[in-house]
């Protein structure tokens, strides 16, 4: 188990190996579908710059939070992990714009992202499903929201967390993937079946 404060040097992201349990303190950001794309589409508007530098070295989550306002301050009620593949076609581009560190997400990414993760020194790191809540009480506090029209899932939110986890390395930085060791288990055990 490690815990790891952001922003994340490539040095240590290369240390890191699937199978790893990773607990992130600091500031994390959340973006989906219409985030990535926003990045895709207007990088060079004011707003999208502040988010690429913020984002350098940095860790993005693919989840859409529900939040609520106390006392003129947002607070996160529950924020449970995206299916990350829907972000599949746009990633490697997002990543060479962002220079992003760390993916946090549920179920993985293609495989043929392991050789942007390697040039680029990112890791995945998947996050339990089911603990939208749980997840919520790691959150110190909500820093600041950007793209606040695309609506409150797809906007990118800036959050301070301390502890945030337990999330294990899925796809690692040196071309390692928990969702391909298993796939092969998984087509050797059923090629095994059918002799």
């Amino acid at each position: 188990m490690v815990t790891l404060k952001t922003p994340l040097s490539k040095e240590i992201i290369k240390k890191l190996n699937v199978g790893d349990i990773v607990y992130l303190n600091g500031i994390i950001y959340t973006g989906r579908d219409e985030a990535h794309l926003t990045i895709l589409e207007e990088g060079e508007k004011p707003e999208s710059k502040i988010i690429v530098e913020k984002l350098k070295h940095g860790a993005i989550y693919h989840a859409g939070p529900i939040m609520k306002k106390e006392n003129n301050k947002w607070k996160c009620v529950a924020i449970g992990p995206t299916t990350s593949a829907r972000m599949n076609n746009m990633e490697e581009e997002f990543i060479k714009i962002t220079d992003i560190s760390v993916i946090v997400g549920k179920g993985g990414m293609k495989d043929e992202l392991l050789d942007a993760f390697n040039a680029h020194g990112v890791v995945y790191l998947g996050a339990p499903g089911g603990c939208a809540a749980l997840l919520a009480n790691s959150i110190v506090e909500v820093k600041g929201v950007y793209y606040e029209e695309l609506g409150m899932p797809e906007a990118f939110w800036e959050l301070e967390v301390k502890d945030f986890g337990p999330l294990i390395v899925s796809m690692d930085a040196n071309g390692n993937s928990i969702y391909k060791e298993v796939n092969n288990i998984v087509n050797k055990n059923l090629e095994k079946m059918i002799q």
